[in-house]
C-alpha cells in the first residue's frame, strides 16, 4: 500500500457520540408516552430526520429541530410550552456533553503522525464538530480539518484533489461502511472499517462488502499491525 495521507472519521470512531443520541432520544420519547408509545415516537422522529436531512443536515441542532416537529405532528399539535423547552433542555445538554475519547486512540493518532499525513473527515454541524474536536484534544494531530454537510463520493473527491493525491495514497478510517468506507473505495483508496457497537440507522448497510483495499478491524489499535 502506498499510503501517504490517513483520514480519520470522527464520532464514533475517534470518540463516543451514538450512544449520547439514543440516550437524548429515549428522554425524548418518554416525554411523549402520553400521546404514543415509545417505540412509535421513536420510529416517528427518524422518519422526520430524514425529511429533514436536505434542509438540516446533521448534528444535534438538526437532531433538536426534528425532535420538536415531531412532537408537535406526534402530539396531534396540543403539545405544550413546557414540554417544548424539555426539549430544547435535551438538545442543549447534548450539546455540552463531555468528549470521551474511544480506547487507545491518541497512542494510535502519535504513532501514525509520524509516518503519514493525517487529516480529520467527519460530517455534521460545523461548530457542533469544531467544539467537540476541541474538547478532545486531537487537533494537534491533523494537517487538515474537513467538516463534511455528507460524506458521497464527490464529496470525497473534493478532498482528495485538495490534497493534491492519486485515490491510491488516500485511506479512511470510520465506523460506517456507507459514508466512511464504500465511497472511498469506489474512488479507488483504502479504507478500515472499525465497527462501532451501536450503528444510526440511516447508516445501515444490508449487504456484505468484500474488497480488496478494504480491512475489516475490530479496534483502532489493529491498524498499527497493518500501517
Amino acid at each position: 500500500m502506498n499510503i501517504q495521507t490517513i483520514a480519520f472519521d470522527a464520532d464514533d470512531t475517534l470518540w463516543h457520540n451514538e450512544g449520547l443520541f439514543r440516550e437524548a432520544e429515549t428522554e425524548f420519547c418518554r416525554l411523549l408516552e402520553d400521546y404514543m408509545p415509545q417505540h412509535s415516537s421513536v420510529k416517528e422522529l427518524y422518519r422526520i430526520e430524514l425529511l429533514n436531512m436536505t434542509r438540516y443536515g446533521y448534528g444535534i441542532k438538526a437532531f433538536m429541530l426534528s425532535m420538536i416537529e415531531s412532537a408537535i405532528e406526534i402530539s396531534g399539535r396540543t403539545i405544550n410550552v413546557t414540554d417544548i423547552e424539555q426539549i430544547l433542555r435535551i438538545g442543549k445538554e447534548l450539546l455540552e456533553k463531555p468528549v470521551i475519547l474511544l480506547d487507545d486512540v491518541e497512542h494510535v493518532l502519535s504513532s501514525l503522525s509520524e509516518k503519514y499525513r493525517l487529516i480529520l473527515a467527519t460530517k455534521g454541524d460545523l461548530l457542533d464538530q469544531r467544539r467537540k474536536l476541541q474538547k478532545s484534544g486531537l487537533e494537534k494531530y491533523f494537517h487538515h480539518i474537513e467538516i463534511m454537510s455528507e460524506k458521497k463520493e464527490n464529496d470525497y473527491q473534493r478532498v482528495i484533489q485538495h490534497l493534491d493525491i492519486n485515490p491510491a495514497e488516500f485511506a479512511m478510517i470510520g465506523n460506517s461502511l456507507k459514508s466512511d468506507i464504500l465511497p472511498v473505495l469506489n474512488l479507488g483508496g483504502h479504507a478500515f472499517h472499525i465497527p462501532y457497537h451501536i450503528t444510526w440507522e440511516h447508516e445501515k448497510v444490508d449487504r456484505k462488502i468484500e474488497h480488496k483495499q478494504l480491512i475489516q478491524l475490530t479496534d483502532i489499535r489493529q491498524i498499527l499491525q497493518h500501517l
